[in-house]
C-alpha cells in the first residue's frame, strides 16, 4: 500500500488538524519535514496555521466549507448572509462564508476563500444556533433562519428602520426575502434573540413576523 492510500485511509475526512497529521506521521524520524513536503506536492493545502484539506487530486468527496468556518475561528456560528442562502431566504450566494463570534471580528483570507467572522453579544449568541449532522458522523453550527436574519439586521451599520413598513422594505426590497417565507419564521424565537441583544430593530422584526403570520 503506497503512502497517499494509507494517509487517506487514515483521514477518511477532507478537512483535519495538525494533531491528526501528527499521529498519521508518528513513525517518520522528522514529521514536519514530512508535512512540508506533503505542502510542496499539493497533496495537502494549509488552510490556516495547524489547519489542512487535501488537495485538488487527493479528495475523495469535495470539503466542506461550514466545518472549515467552525475551525478557522471559535467560537462562531455560521450565520447572516451565508446561512440566510443556505437557508433558502435569499437569492444571492455569500461569496465569504459569514458567521458571528462571542470574540473580535475578524477576516480570514485563505487558499479555499474567505471567511468573516463579526461579533454578537455572548448573551443571545447561542439562541438560534443549529448543530447540522454530516453523513460521516461530523457536525457543524449553522444560525436557523431566525438567527441569520438577526444577526444580519442587527449588524447592518446605517440601517435606519423605524417602523415595521420600513422593515418589511428592506427585507423585501434590499435582502430580497419572500414575504410567505417571512410570515413562516418563528416570531417568539426572534423575540427572545431581540431580548438577549437587547435590540429595539429586531424587536419590530418580531412584531413583522408576528403579525405577518397571524394574516395567514
Amino acid at each position: 500500500m503506497d503512502f497517499i492510500t494509507t494517509l487517506r485511509k487514515a483521514i477518511p475526512w477532507e478537512e483535519f488538524d495538525y494533531q491528526v497529521l501528527l499521529n498519521v506521521l508518528q513513525n517518520y524520524a522528522y514529521p514536519r519535514d514530512k508535512i512540508s513536503d506533503l505542502l510542496a506536492k499539493g497533496v495537502i493545502l494549509r488552510v490556516k496555521k495547524g489547519l489542512y484539506i487535501f488537495g485538488n487530486d487527493y479528495r475523495i468527496k469535495p470539503y466542506t466549507r461550514e466545518i472549515l468556518a467552525n475551525l478557522i475561528y471559535g467560537p462562531s456560528c455560521v450565520s447572516l448572509e451565508y446561512a440566510l442562502h443556505y437557508h433558502g431566504l435569499t437569492p444571492e450566494r455569500s461569496e465569504a462564508v459569514t458567521s458571528v463570534t462571542t470574540k473580535r471580528p475578524r477576516q480570514f483570507q485563505t487558499p479555499v476563500g474567505l471567511f468573516d467572522y463579526r461579533n454578537v453579544p455572548g448573551t443571545g449568541f447561542h439562541i438560534g444556533m443549529q448543530r447540522v449532522e454530516m453523513p460521516d458522523g461530523r457536525a457543524f453550527l449553522l444560525a436557523s433562519p431566525e438567527k441569520a436574519l438577526s444577526d444580519k439586521m442587527r449588524g447592518d451599520r446605517g440601517l435606519k428602520i423605524r417602523t415595521q413598513k420600513e422593515c418589511l422594505d428592506y427585507l423585501v426590497h434590499s435582502l430580497r426575502i419572500d414575504e410567505d417565507d417571512l410570515a413562516n419564521l418563528d416570531a417568539a424565537l426572534v423575540k427572545e434573540i431581540a431580548d438577549a441583544y437587547a435590540s429595539k430593530r429586531i424587536q419590530l422584526l418580531a412584531n413583522l413576523i408576528k403579525r405577518l403570520g397571524k394574516g395567514r
